[in-house]
């Protein structure tokens, strides 16, 4: 099996985790729906979806921490 096949892509799996609303209110921060600004920001997005800390409004499923675990760990293909 070619694991680089069915890793997650950014504007495929990753993009579509973050709300327009989770955006707006990281904005000031860096852009959730930027693929530059998320590579950079990967592992401080990682540990507050991790521990909870983001969104603000209700922790992630284990499933959608591990879409961004995964794409991580793939190296961030686009």
């Amino acid at each position: 099996m070619d694991l680089d096949a069915a890793a997650p892509g950014f504007v495929t799996d990753v993009k579509p985790l973050f709300r327009a609303k989770d955006r707006d209110s990281m904005q000031r921060a860096f852009d959730l729906w930027s693929y530059d600004d998320v590579v950079e920001h990967a592992a401080a997005i990682l540990h507050a979806v991790q521990s909870g800390a983001m969104p603000c409004d209700g922790a992630w499923s284990p499933e959608r921490v591990g879409v961004l675990q995964r794409w991580i760990a793939a190296g961030t293909p686009p």
